[in-house]
């Protein structure tokens, strides 16, 4: 027995059938996820004018115009802090740029003041990151490795 040669588009259908249900239940699959993800950015009540989202695997890439940088940080924290969502590509506009915050995964034993220890060298400017992290964190308290929080700078 060797390799034997057919013509592809000749013979049964029922493969190709299978696949046509298979593309179609992939599409409303992504479609629900992207609907998902729209509605996640949209209930932390920032405001992000044209909102569009595209799902390829595990990245998102996000559309819109935000008023300032920290709105544009949040809304990719929002995305990125999504389990299965390995990497967010920013495509967002701001109106009134600023400079860009550093991001930062939280490790196991972190807390808010041991990151603003090693950020700002004043383990009480914890705030400052919660603040900056608003609506995303709703307690100081309650952060987890592999999180990704903004550390805003401070002059």
């Amino acid at each position: 027995m060797g390799l034997f040669s057919f013509l592809k588009k000749a013979g049964s259908g029922i493969l190709k059938n299978d696949a046509e249900a298979n593309a179609a239940k992939a599409e409303a699959a992504k479609a629900k996820r992207i609907e998902l993800l729209k509605s996640i950015v949209e209930s932390t009540g920032l405001e992000i004018e044209n909102l569009d989202i595209e799902v390829a695997d595990d990245q998102v890439t996000v559309y819109g115009q935000v008023d300032s940088q920290s709105d544009k940080e949040k809304v990719v924290l929002v995305l990125g802090n999504v389990e299965g969502i390995a990497s967010v590509d920013d495509r967002i506009s701001v109106v009134n740029p600023e400079p860009e915050a550093v991001f930062y995964e939280v490790q196991s034993g972190d807390s808010l003041s041991k990151i603003a220890k090693a950020h700002y060298g004043d383990a009480m400017k914890y705030m400052l990151i919660f603040e900056a992290n608003q609506p995303l964190l709703k307690d100081p308290n309650l952060i987890y490795p592999g999180q990704v929080l903004r550390i805003p700078s401070i002059d």
